[in-house]
């Protein structure tokens, strides 16, 4: 797809529930690698002058596809990429879930007050590369390592066991409850038929039901 193409349709779908009189709050993921499309600072201004109700998060791991943020970009703090239009943002330590899940909280409380769409800036980082063929020369093993320290599933597992609201017996059950359900998903994923060509024009337009399908 094109890098920063749902930013736009994100305003789209806050366009529609405030049209309709909903009382939705859409929630627009981008990367930070996104940051440095067009697409951004139209939506940007067309969401602030109608005051959308949309939430718009940067899942910033830094290096967007493997060139960090400040060799691309003059701004480095980018919780403040919408006050040229008056949007308001937030830096937020995407390392700790308790931070992203207050964060994210009280962006969407100030979209429903009607003040308009909410930026934040969630910081992360993937221990991974970006793709099978990414040797991560812009790393080194090191940051990687120290990154791994504030694990935010390590972190969260560690204040469940401290506060005594879960032990280690239930923790490998829930593991072992999602390593069962995701093999169950690779394994029909594998062993489901290949989609026939009809499946080309399924979900392009809005069909009967959209978006949910009951049959």
């Amino acid at each position: 797809g094109i890098v920063g193409g749902q930013i736009g349709l994100g305003a789209g779908i806050a366009f529609a529930d405030k049209y309709r009189g909903e009382d939705h709050v859409t929630l627009c993921f981008m990367g930070d690698g996104a940051i440095r499309q067009g697409m951004l600072h139209e939506t940007f201004n067309m969401a602030m002058t109608w005051k959308l109700p949309v939430v718009f998060i940067i899942e910033n791991n830094n290096y967007a596809m493997g060139t960090s943020v400040e060799r691309t970009s003059n701004v480095h703090d980018l919780s403040t990429l919408g006050e040229s239009y008056d949007m308001p943002g937030l830096g937020v330590n995407g390392m700790r879930c308790e931070d992203v899940h207050e964060a994210i909280a009280m962006a969407c409380a100030h979209v429903r007050d009607g003040k308009g769409p909410y930026l934040l800036d969630i910081k992360t980082y993937r221990y991974k590369g970006h793709s099978m063929s990414d040797p991560q020369k812009y790393r080194t093993k090191e940051e990687v390592e120290e990154y791994k320290k504030q694990d935010p599933i390590e972190s969260v597992r560690a204040t469940l066991l401290k506060e005594k609201w879960a032990n280690e017996a239930e923790l490998e059950r829930i593991d072992a409850d999602v390593k069962k359900e995701v093999e169950a998903a690779v394994k029909f994923a594998e062993e489901s038929p290949m989609a026939t060509e009809d499946a080309l024009y399924k979900h392009v337009y809005a069909e009967k039901n959209y978006p949910f399908e009951k049959d």
